[in-house]
């Protein structure tokens, strides 16, 4: 990232059946939810329908909200197969929306997203989804958890990209990134 002093970021968690999105606005080191949701495609029952779903909504969603970058959940490895090379068809073609669109993308395994988001690289879905509620100070008890996902993916791009806004500076432990993070801290200002 250039030297802004904001920017926009999508996320997204890639499905064969349903699709998670998140749109981020980053402005002084600030993450705001700017909208959330899912891309219905269980009722397609082709994966070409379900592959072109993805892209053309990815690109309304593009030309609507204008984010700088995108970051994306790469596929974990399964036993299944099948629905491995389905999952990777999907985010393939999430990717090739956001590079037509001149969005740069950026690719994060699940355990370095949970482990951005909440320090701990195991942590559930659910405690993933409440740290991130505490992020961006709202609730997201009404979302999918793909949906949340996706905001995970958006706010640990957020959080590793380097850029001016997220501080290049790395932390070894939490008492030392809480020390120079006291503004961040629940009840604490």
């Amino acid at each position: 990232m250039s030297k802004l002093k904001s920017y926009r970021l999508l996320g997204v968690d890639p499905g064969t059946n349903v699709l998670g999105y998140a749109i981020i606005d980053i402005h002084n080191n600030r993450v705001t939810l700017i909208a959330m949701g899912v891309i219905q495609m269980a009722k397609l029952g082709e994966q070409q329908l379900k592959l072109k779903k993805i892209f053309e909504r990815l690109q309304e969603i593009i030309k609507e909200y204008h984010p700088a970058e995108m970051a994306i959940e790469a596929p974990f490895f399964g036993k299944n197969v099948q629905s491995m090379l389905k999952l990777g068809r999907a985010q393939g073609v999430a990717i090739a929306a956001a590079i037509t669109n001149g969005v740069q993308v950026t690719e994060y395994a699940p355990k370095k997203i949970k482990q951005s988001v909440t320090g701990n690289g195991n942590a559930s879905k659910e405690q993933v989804a409440a740290m991130l509620a505490t992020i961006v100070g709202q609730k997201l008890d009404k979302q999918t958890l793909d949906a949340t996902d996706a905001l995970g993916a958006a706010v640990c791009h957020f959080f590793q990209s380097g850029s001016p806004l997220a501080g290049k500076k790395k932390y070894n432990d939490w008492s030392a990134f809480a020390k120079d993070n006291t503004n961040r801290i629940k009840g604490k200002k």
